[in-house]
């Protein structure tokens, strides 16, 4: 959530930035009807606290009045008093409702993209931030088969029994398949130690008050699965459980930057998702993720992204995947994301790129909504900085693993993934 004194203070870049965000005009006026709830609020405040006074000041002369044997004079203040006391409720009835007003129209502002970040509608006006430069994958005396049809053929991956088991986007892993899918996990995993991110294995379900602090609520309420009864949401990622961690802590600026990283299922409903798309593994309900968080100084957040976003690109080059990386113009970027770079892989036998790491910066936006703060040597409480990428998400990993390294026999398994496989080839 942005803090209302940016609207006031840099008001100019307010308005660029939700325009880079294709907000209209008419939408746009939301800046100042913000602004002018708050004027109102601090107006009533003010009131407030001036009556309040006037009411302790006169309980104390009524006390006074007393002991000195004014009744009369006392029962004046009295009347007084309990006058006042009832236009304090009045009071507080309207700044409670200001309160709510403003958080309601807050919330309803995405975060100020970056500077770098370039006016679009969709993912077709994204930029390609670094291109592919290596040799593409060849296949030489036959024709690549996309890994749906390698997944049957090898018997890895059973997209039928996960419709039989539960529906549509919920495959299930066997056999060679189950321990590629494990490698890739613990590969992720022991790369981010190594990176110095601490483990974390969080809940798979978060309540409401978690999902609002990280934005996925009210923004993807319809894209989350939610379990009424219990009034729990099934994680989208693991960053929504991993950044509230330290919801509501004011930290030392020693303690930063925090790295942390965990493995989860994900669950995502993915409305909306049609055609060719949703073939296979590459739009599923439920998929596996190795997610890193870092909580950063906001002087060194983004040199936290670069390295995040080299910690990224490592890991595919280590797959030896060919990849790219996006730079997502204002239109694609998440409600939350200040700025965001999209990891993109090659699928050799769908001939497309695949999306399998989105690496974003969120600025103050879910710290505000987390109140969680910082201190600097004897200074004041300062938001800190959010960031999250994947790294990675594996259902369309696998998916470009099995199609660029198949050949007429099987499936290479990456050399990198062998120790934890077990096994070279498919």
């Amino acid at each position: 959530m942005l803090e209302i004194n940016i609207l006031r203070t840099d008001k100019q870049r307010v308005i660029e930035g939700l325009t880079k965000r294709n907000f209209t005009p008419e939408r746009l006026k939301l800046v100042d009807q913000i602004v002018e709830m708050d004027d109102r609020r601090k107006f009533v405040q003010t009131n407030l606290d001036q009556l309040l006074a006037r009411v302790n000041a006169n309980s104390k002369e009524i006390g006074s009045l007393f002991k000195a044997g004014d009744k009369s004079q006392a029962e004046v203040l009295r009347q007084e008093v309990t006058n006042l006391k009832g236009q304090i409720k009045e009071l507080e009835n309207e700044q409670n409702r200001l309160i709510d007003d403003i958080e309601t129209a807050l919330i309803e502002l995405p975060n100020i993209p970056h500077s770098s970040v370039r006016q679009g509608k969709s993912a077709d006006d994204n930029e390609v931030y670094k291109d592919w430069s290596g040799p593409m994958p060849e296949f030489e005396g036959f024709d690549p088969l996309p890994h749906w049809d390698l997944a049957e053929k090898y018997n890895i991956i059973d997209l039928k029994l996960g419709v039989k088991l539960t529906g549509s986007g919920f495959p299930v892993f066997r056999g060679k398949g189950a321990k590629l899918e494990r490698a890739l996990i613990n590969f992720f995993l022991d790369e981010a130690e190594k990176a110095g991110y601490e483990e974390i294995m969080p809940p798979l379900m978060v309540n409401e008050e978690t999902a609002r602090a990280t934005g996925q609520l009210p923004d993807k309420e319809g894209q989350m699965y939610h379990i009424e009864r219990d009034k729990f949401y099934l994680i989208p990622t693991a960053e929504v459980p991993v950044t509230n961690i330290l919801r509501g802590e004011i930290l030392s600026a020693a303690d930063l930057p925090v790295q942390l990283t965990g493995y989860t299922p994900c669950f995502r409903r993915e409305a909306g998702s049609y055609g060719s798309d949703v073939k296979g593994l590459n739009r599923v309900h439920q998929f596996d993720k190795v997610e890193i968080v870092q909580i950063a100084h906001p002087d060194q957040s983004y040199k936290v992204l670069s390295r995040m976003l080299e910690h990224v690109e490592q890991l595919l080059i280590k797959l030896e995947l060919p990849y790219r990386i996006l730079r997502l113009c204002g239109g694609d970027m998440g409600f939350t994301s200040a700025l965001t770079f999209d990891f993109e892989v090659f699928s050799a036998a769908q001939r497309k790129w695949l999306e399998v790491s989105s690496v974003s910066n969120f600025e103050t936006f879910q710290s505000n909504r987390l109140k969680l703060r910082f201190r600097e040597e004897d200074g004041k409480p300062q938001l800190v900085h959010t960031l999250n990428g994947s790294a990675l998400a594996l259902a369309r990993i696998v998916a470009a693993i099995l199609e660029n390294n198949q050949d007429s026999e099987g499936v290479k398994i990456p050399r990198v993934l062998q120790q934890f496989t077990g096994f070279e080839r498919i």
